[in-house]
């Protein structure tokens, strides 16, 4: 069934795509750049564009101001809704994507599953006529709309289309009638995130049918995917900025170039750390000098021992993914602190001991642990000037505490 959208929310789209809802959204960019409150600008532009456009010229100027940080110049001219834009992909990652996938050929390209049409611009833009499908009318508008705004419409069609349909009949390497496809299955209902790939939408089984299928393709992934659920043949990637996974990639046989990688946003560039095989797990050794925290792209992706090979560094336990060794890693994929004591985990001691160092604020990192960080903060906090990192973790399998210095 086709998924009807919000009441007055394609009509409201529509108007702010014709000359005078762009004025009205300048509009109102204009008072939220002087500093204007919600109150007084939207009573502004209800004067000025009255009551019925005023709300929703606001509300995409406030998307737009939101977006520019990650989408640059193009979030001026952006069509957003509140969900599209959390949910909406890097452009730059999107590029990446669209780069890889494509490999410098004119594939024609399927976005499955087109949201707000971020991939579909990307794909777009690196050359491919792009099929957009959806069933959300919202999202076809949406779409249709940024593609207009950023130039590319002449190479996007879009379509009202189902996607496990079209999985289902894919075949001779292609879906849709294209020979590259980019599918992101829904992974949340009512406001929850679906842990269970069978219930994402479309399903895990479109997701195996297509990469069966189509050999050029990219589907993104939850990053908490269970390596076992990969196919054979399939590379499996992570993405990390800013210490947090932002996609996860399952890529088709045709693209796939390696077993697992690692990929890091670093600055301008993304960096990548890749394994053939499964390289096993790192050894385990005593704590020493240095606490080595692995990027959780390196984590998710199993490949810590390549990490911990390149630094001199094991494992503090073997179920436990933080490395230690005798000097700093000076590395980007690994946040480093110096280990300055290791005791038994014991609330009373701890703070006993950080007391005696005139430590007042704690930061709190754990891992195998069932401790909060945040409670455990608040009762760590002492009347100090000091600071310092306190790492809960498991050692040899014991609870341990390692006080560090602040990085």
């Amino acid at each position: 069934m086709p998924v009807e959208p919000a009441p007055d929310a394609l009509a409201q789209l529509r108007w702010l795509r014709t000359p005078e809802g762009a004025a009205a959204a300048a509009r109102a960019a204009q008072l939220l750049a002087g500093g204007a409150d919600l109150l007084t600008g939207l009573g502004r532009l209800r004067a000025e564009v009255g009551a019925e456009h005023a709300g929703p010229a606001w509300e995409l100027a406030r998307l737009r101001a939101r977006a520019r940080p990650v989408f640059g110049a193009d979030a001026d001219v952006l069509f957003l809704t509140a969900d599209t834009l959390e949910q909406a992909g890097r452009p730059a990652l999107a590029a990446r994507r669209a780069e890889r996938l494509l490999d410098g050929a004119a594939h024609p390209a399927a976005d499955l599953g087109c949201a707000s049409g971020t991939d579909t611009v990307a794909l777009a833009r690196a050359g491919a006529p792009v099929v957009a499908v959806d069933r959300d009318p919202l999202a076809r508008e949406l779409t249709a709309a940024n593609a207009a705004a950023l130039g590319v419409a002449d190479r996007v069609t879009v379509v009202d289309a189902d996607v496990v349909d079209l999985v289902a009949r894919a075949g001779d390497g292609a879906v849709a009638g294209c020979t590259a496809a980019v599918l992101d299955p829904a992974r949340r209902a009512a406001g929850r995130r679906q842990l269970d790939p069978d219930r994402w939408s479309p399903p895990w089984s479109a997701v195996t049918t297509l990469l069966d299928a189509v050999p050029h393709a990219v589907v993104k992934v939850a990053p908490g995917l269970e390596h076992d659920r990969v196919p054979a043949g399939v590379e499996a990637e992570w993405v990390s900025a800013g210490g947090s996974i932002v996609e996860a990639l399952l890529w088709g046989r045709a693209v796939s170039t390696t077993w697992r990688r690692a990929a890091l946003v670093h600055g301008a560039e993304v960096l990548e750390l890749t394994a053939d095989t499964d390289p096993g797990p790192a050894p385990v050794g005593p704590v020493r000098g240095w606490l080595h925290e692995p990027d959780p792209a390196v984590i998710r992706s199993g490949l810590v021992s390549l990490v911990g090979a390149n630094l001199g560094a094991t494992l503090v336990d073997p179920t436990i993914a933080y490395l230690t060794s005798d000097s700093p890693a000076g590395s980007p994929w690994v946040s480093s602190y110096r280990v300055d004591e290791v005791l038994p985990f014991n609330l009373k001691k701890l703070r006993a001991l950080l007391r005696a160092r005139g430590v007042g604020r704690v930061v709190v990192k754990k891992r195998g642990s069932p401790i909060e960080p945040e409670q455990l903060a608040r009762q760590l906090r002492g009347p100090g000037d000091g600071t310092a990192v306190v790492v809960v973790t498991r050692v040899g399998g014991r609870p341990t505490a390692l006080v560090c210095d602040v990085p």
